[in-house]
């Protein structure tokens, strides 16, 4: 193999290795987005089940059901 075909074709080895590479990191921070979103919702939705809860037993003090 010539000289400029080798380097031609080290050449394109790098370039797909930075390509491998940058598409691994758009999936980490793909998959980092995700179990953010993930967490939030979950934060959110027990923070939502705590206030209705806490209605709820409003609700049973206003009503004279929690006897």
């Amino acid at each position: 193999m010539s000289n400029n075909s080798q380097n031609m074709s080290f050449n394109a080895g790098q370039a797909k290795g930075q390509t491998q590479e940058k598409a691994s990191n758009l999936m980490d921070k793909a998959s980092n987005a995700a179990q953010s979103a993930k967490e939030s919702i979950t934060e959110t939705g027990q923070q939502m089940k705590a206030k209705a809860q806490d209605a709820s037993e409003t609700i049973k003090e206003k009503t004279g059901m929690n006897k």
